[in-house]
């Protein structure tokens, strides 16, 4: 009779452990970069790195299903150390590196680059 019970609080205390392990969840913020000599090659290269960097990340880490969505991702430029605020919008030049591009699941942020005319970082919240 004491052997059933405690077979049956052993079953139940395995199951517990077993039901409430914690899931291996959460998220990770991704980027792209690249140039072009006009502002839609730039964007599209952009866009390209990023999709190329989510494969990667979940082949990397075996994931399955995940979520992208968009988020804004600190600019990583090529030659320079940072990319500064007044670097993002010139006062004559502002219409063309503005606005940010915000898709479903990337958001793109463009400037002047030094070697190419245009440079644009495309990032993305990956979740699982």
């Amino acid at each position: 009779m004491y052997w059933h019970r405690f077979a049956l609080v052993f079953a139940v205390a395995i199951s517990c452990l077993t039901l409430s392990a914690p899931v291996q969840a959460g998220c990770v913020l991704l980027s792209g970069t690249a140039d072009g000599f006009d502002k839609p090659t730039a964007v599209g290269r952009a866009q390209a790195a990023l999709a190329e960097e989510v494969r990667d990340y979940k082949a990397q880490k075996r994931l399955g299903a995940v979520t992208v969505s968009a988020m804004r991702a600190s600019p990583n430029p090529y030659w320079r150390t940072s990319v500064s605020n007044n670097m993002l919008c010139f006062n004559v030049w502002c219409g063309i590196y503005k606005p940010d591009i915000v898709k479903r699941s990337s958001y793109t942020t463009c400037w002047s680059g030094v070697v190419s005319p245009y440079v644009c970082t495309s990032g993305a919240k990956l979740c699982w």
